[in-house]
């Protein structure tokens, strides 16, 4: 093992924050990730890491050492990408995470797409809502919907995300239709989430905006299961159109309060900083920004 190798494995116990979290994710023995690294300190003559039983923390010059790596390793990935033809560059294993709504209903048939195209790939799926840190458990690439907060990460739109309030004509016939954003406090809401504070936003053809505090009815960390409470005349609520277009196109869920805008979101696609995004990332990332576009197809 050369010392480009020694690099990459001191650079990701950088990242990962131990070295057995770096052993777990590149699938090798803890022991040898030790070995490997006092050999790499022994030949520069240098302490990088500080290493107990429970963690690992970054010497000053182990700083320098991995900022430099990182610079290097991406020349190496990038030349690697230039020389190789796109077919063989793009393979290896892809570790991404997803959130499950959106990765199961939109993601899943473009990444059957994807691998199609590129069969030498492999992908690895983390299916969850909740947000992880993508450095410490060694993901390429995660995709998110919202707003993004401060953070190291680098960031591309992949989608808009837009959402509708929406019932079932049922509970509509029964409770009728609420005719102001005001009205939304009569009806049973169906909320995505916890227990936030946030309200609901509102522009009126006027440009006027206003905020809404409903009390929600049912609360759920699932799109997919207010969907369904929706659709089964329990109230109203508030979703993406990725989740609901279906339901639209049959008329099993119809908007409510349609003549009022409300905000946009976008789908992103998180990864770690790098000088060079790695051939496999930047082609996914392209080919899925070409499938959604501005108007994504639900959307049409």
């Amino acid at each position: 093992m050369g010392q480009l190798e020694d690099m990459h494995i001191f650079v990701r116990v950088v990242e990962a924050g131990s070295i057995t979290k770096a052993a777990e994710q590149m699938n090798i023995a803890k022991s040898a990730v030790s070995k490997r690294l006092a050999l790499l300190e022994q030949k520069l003559g240098i302490k990088l890491i500080h290493r107990t039983t429970r963690m690992s923390s970054i010497t000053e010059a182990g700083q320098l050492y991995y900022q430099r790596s990182k610079l290097i390793l991406d020349e190496v990935e990038e030349l690697n990408c230039q020389t190789s033809s796109s077919k063989r560059a793009i393979e290896g294993t892809l570790n991404i995470a997803v959130p499950l709504s959106f990765g199961l209903s939109h993601l899943a048939p473009a990444l059957d797409l994807f691998l199609q195209q590129h069969c030498n790939l492999k992908l690895n799926i983390k299916f969850s809502d909740e947000k992880i840190d993508i450095v410490e458990q060694g993901v390429d690439l995660a995709f998110r919907i919202g707003q993004l907060d401060n953070s190291r990460l680098q960031a591309r739109k992949i989608a808009p995300i837009k959402h509708l309030l929406c019932a079932s004509p049922d509970y509509l016939k029964e409770h009728g239709e609420p005719e102001t954003p005001q009205d939304l406090k009569q009806h049973n809401f169906l909320k995505y989430g916890g227990n936030d504070q946030s309200g609901l936003k509102f522009v009126d053809s006027a440009g006027e905006a206003q905020v809404v505090y409903v009390e929600p009815h049912f609360m759920a960390n699932n799109g997919d299961f207010l969907k369904a409470l929706a659709e089964s005349g329990h109230g109203i609520s508030y979703l993406p159109t990725f989740i609901i277009w279906q339901a639209l196109a049959t008329k099993t869920l119809v908007p409510v309060l349609a003549q009022y805008q409300m905000p946009t979101m976008h789908a992103y696609a998180l990864y770690p900083p790098n000088r060079h995004l790695p051939l496999k990332v930047r082609s996914l990332i392209d080919f899925l920004v070409e499938r959604f576009g501005d108007k994504p197809y639900w959307d049409q």
